[in-house]
């Protein structure tokens, strides 16, 4: 009996020590949940909506927050860039059916994201309510404009008439709009082979056009290359009569001057001579023969006397 009145305390103390060992768990485990409930991360490229009993009531950026646990629960909303794209049908200008696939890059604006929330609950409700269908209106819209031919040279236009109209109808919307693609195009076979013939025809009569233009180009080129060249001879044949004309006038100038020099050193040298008796004398002199005249003339007379010897 002893023995068994022991056994029983032993059973009661080990029953004892694993319950506050349990309890001691249980305090822990709910521990880590509160705290669990009490902290939360939001990731970089998002932005929590804090939602107390389910209504939203402020916006949080990246990074650690504390919350009220089984009161506060959160939701992520991106703020990075995303993609959206509509496949749809439509007619160009003259009536002909088209396959577009349009897409669309846009961002939330991160100050106003909480508002984007409160009012349409989440992103993909506001790609569905309000994106979507303003992307398809502008898209059919903008098609609807162009004739099928400049949809497919000249897409670009297109594409600008759906940004144009996007934005208009986006602009009292929380978001950015970044650009439209027109992703994929599909227009009735027939017709596009009519625009390929079209389109090559266009490209031969353009080369033909080109070649044209480079003969006539060419032409000039070697008029314009005779002409230089004319005028360079008549430019060399200028420069060679100036330069005779000014060579025969600097001959001329220097024959005058020569001529003056000489007939001024003759005339002086005559005025010399008349100068000087004595120079005279001595110039007979040296011209006399040593025979004395044979005839005379006296003073006043006018005969002749003849002196020779008899």
């Amino acid at each position: 009996m002893l023995n068994n009145g022991l056994t029983t305390n032993k059973v009661n103390i080990d029953t004892s020590i694993a319950s506050k060992h349990i309890g001691k768990i249980s305090i822990a485990t709910i521990a880590v949940i509160v705290l669990w409930q009490v902290f939360y991360t939001i990731d970089e490229g998002h932005v929590g909506i804090v939602k107390r009993f389910g209504e939203a009531t402020t916006q949080v950026n990246p990074g650690l927050h504390t919350k009220i646990p089984f009161a506060d629960t959160i939701e992520e909303l991106e703020i990075r860039t995303r993609k959206n794209a509509e496949s749809l049908k439509a007619s160009t200008f003259e009536q002909m059916p088209v396959q577009a696939e349009v897409s669309v890059n846009w961002t939330v604006i991160r100050a106003e994201a909480f508002e984007l929330y409160k009012g349409y609950g989440g992103l993909e409700q506001f790609e569905n309510r309000i994106l979507d269908p303003r992307l398809r209106s502008a898209t059919k819209d903008a098609l609807a404009r162009f004739k099928a031919e400049q949809i497919v040279q000249n897409r670009g236009q297109v594409i600008q008439k759906i940004e144009e109209t996007l934005l208009s109808a986006m602009s009292d919307f929380p978001v950015k709009l970044d650009s439209v693609q027109i992703e994929n195009l599909v227009l009735p076979r027939k017709y596009l082979q009519s625009i390929e013939t079209k389109q090559t025809e266009k490209n031969l009569a353009a080369a033909e056009k080109h070649r044209l233009e480079r003969q006539k180009l060419e032409a000039q080129r070697e008029v314009n290359t005779a002409e230089a060249k004319r005028d360079a001879e008549k430019a060399r044949a200028d420069g060679s009569a100036y330069a005779i004309e000014v060579e025969a006038k600097a001959e001329a100038e220097a024959i005058r001057v020569k001529g003056s020099a000489e007939a001024e050193a003759m005339l002086k040298k005559a005025q010399a001579i008349k100068a000087s008796k004595t120079l005279v004398e001595y110039v007979k002199a040296q011209q006399w023969d040593g025979r004395l005249p044979t005839t005379v003339m006296g003073n006043d007379q006018g005969i002749l006397w003849n002196m020779k010897e008899k």
